[in-house]
């Protein structure tokens, strides 16, 4: 019972020290219980248990949301879940008579675990990884300038599993050096973003245009009709006085609003594009026959002219395409994705005055892999355009994907702007830190600057550090096997 119980606490910390709730902080007291309760207890199938339940209560108390989308996608609780199950299993086979040798394993198969789930199934998903808890503050947050958020979620287990082996009474003081020599020269390396680089005022207008019935979906013209809220919102920019407008994903596109296919509405942006003097970023979707489609970012420079776009290379899965379509077609709910997305291939940057320009859509946004293909393609500002129209205006989605795009502000030492449809828009400053946000659903127009840059180490060696620990995760493993191989059996 204790063990549950331990597990169960250390999900509920863990869910706390997310948006809405926090301090993020309070992620390494709950990564420390579910650590303890495994190093109480010796039988494996036990350890599998209390992964589970830490997983689910975890995952499923930080994305109840999902069910707003259709019960369906809570599918995706108990899939995530099972990754802590088998990390549990694994783990509580660990003897903990030596110290250091149950920390190791447990934090190099954490990072393990984690480096797999950013990547399966179906392309994986950070939300949820600890490191994105540290959001909230500035001082906890820096390192990921140079480690990235992933390197944070490690030092979050090296402290996690500290603070396990102190309340468990199995302190050794080997196990502080092994978090104190990586934190140090982790911290050492910390000053590097402290070297500004000034573009110069870079004076930046998001339009939140929201939708005509946000939350909800409106037909007939709906696209449609949002594109006329932006545009009537862009109106009202004085001339001459930002460098830089961005539209929101879903702001554009469908049949009747693309601005690349339909030569009025492009017109229209590019006459205040024209009237502004800015650069208007602008986001939609193409129909592409009558299975497939492209999600866009499309760049208007300030002569009104298309430059260029860029496709999304991640779509949701089961949002924006169905993973082995005929295998679930016989599921009524997934009638709403009739079309599969078109993953682009590349990084798209683009000139905007002193700026170079990247984006990325939505889901993206929530990897540290497809920002630092912008930042290594030249880009020193970044746009994540995104909708929250599926969820409902309660729902903390906003402030969560907030607190994950901010990292990569940090990670990459440049402003982002994180303009939404119908969630929270706000601009970024290169250390993570924002002034205000709108509102969720509301329409306005939000005005900052996204002039100051830096340089990074995490830009150069990205997430190494995860690496190198999961590395040492693999080599436990390979070395439990090795030993359990060489011992004598019973009858010999």
């Amino acid at each position: 019972m204790k063990t549950v119980l331990l597990s169960l606490g250390g999900a509920v910390l863990s869910v706390l020290a997310f948006p809405p709730f926090g301090p993020g902080l309070l992620i390494v007291p709950g990564i420390a219980l579910f650590l303890w309760a495994l190093l109480e207890v010796e039988s494996r199938r036990m350890g599998f248990w209390l992964g589970l339940l830490y997983g689910n209560v975890f995952f499923g108390g930080l994305m109840w949301w999902l069910a707003e989308l259709e019960l369906l996608a809570l599918t995706l609780v108990p899939v995530q879940a099972l990754f802590l199950a088998v990390y549990g299993w694994w783990l509580a086979g660990k003897s903990p008579g030596d110290s250091l040798h149950w920390f190791v394993p447990a934090v190099g198969g954490w990072a393990l675990m984690e480096v797999i789930r950013y990547r399966f199934p179906v392309g994986g998903q950070e939300w949820g990884a600890a490191g994105y808890a540290l959001s909230d503050n500035l001082y906890v947050r820096l390192p990921a300038s140079v480690v990235g958020t992933s390197g944070l979620t490690v030092i979050v287990v090296l402290f996690a599993g500290m603070l396990a082996l102190g309340l468990a009474g199995r302190w050794d003081s080997r196990v502080r050096w092994a978090v104190l020599i990586p934190l140090g020269a982790v911290a050492a390396a910390v000053p590097s973003i402290m070297t500004q680089y000034d573009a110069g005022p870079f004076p930046v207008a998001i339009v939140q245009g929201s939708t005509p019935c946000p939350f909800e979906h409106c037909a007939p013209n709906e696209r449609l009709r949002t594109f006329q809220q932006h545009l009537s919102l862009t109106g009202t920019i004085e001339a001459g006085s930002v460098a830089l407008v961005v539209w929101p994903e879903s702001s554009t596109g469908s049949t009747n609003a693309d601005p690349v296919l339909n030569d009025q509405i492009r017109e229209a942006i590019a006459e205040q594009a024209r009237r502004i003097g800015a650069a208007i970023l602008v986001g939609g979707d193409r129909v592409v026959g009558d299975d497939e489609f492209i999600n866009a970012n499309v760049f208007f420079n300030d002569d009104g002219v298309i430059e260029g776009e860029y496709h999304k290379q991640h779509p949701v899965p089961f949002g924006e395409y169905i993973p082995a379509r005929p295998l679930f077609e016989w599921i009524p709910a997934l009638d709403r994705v009739p079309r599969d997305m078109i993953p682009g291939d590349s990084p798209a940057v683009f000139e905007a005055g002193v700026v170079r320009l990247g984006s990325v859509i939505s889901w993206e946004g929530g990897f540290s892999r497809y920002a630092l293909q912008h930042r290594r393609a030249g880009a020193n500002l970044l746009v994540v355009a995104t909708n929250k129209s599926s969820y409902g205006p309660d729902a903390p989605t906003s402030d969560q994907f907030i607190g994950m795009t901010r990292m990569r502000a940090v990670e990459l030492g440049i402003p982002v702007i994180h303009a939404a449809v119908t969630g929270k828009s706000t601009i970024i400053d290169y250390q993570g830190s924002f002034d205000e946000t709108t509102e969720t659903g509301g329409s306005v127009v939000l005005f900052g600057d996204a002039g100051l840059s830096t340089s990074t180490i995490f830009s150069t060696i990205g997430d190494s550090f995860i690496y190198l620990a999961a590395a040492l995760g693999l080599f436990t493993i390979w070395r439990s096997r090795t030993l359990v191989g060489s011992r004598p059996r019973r009858d010999e």
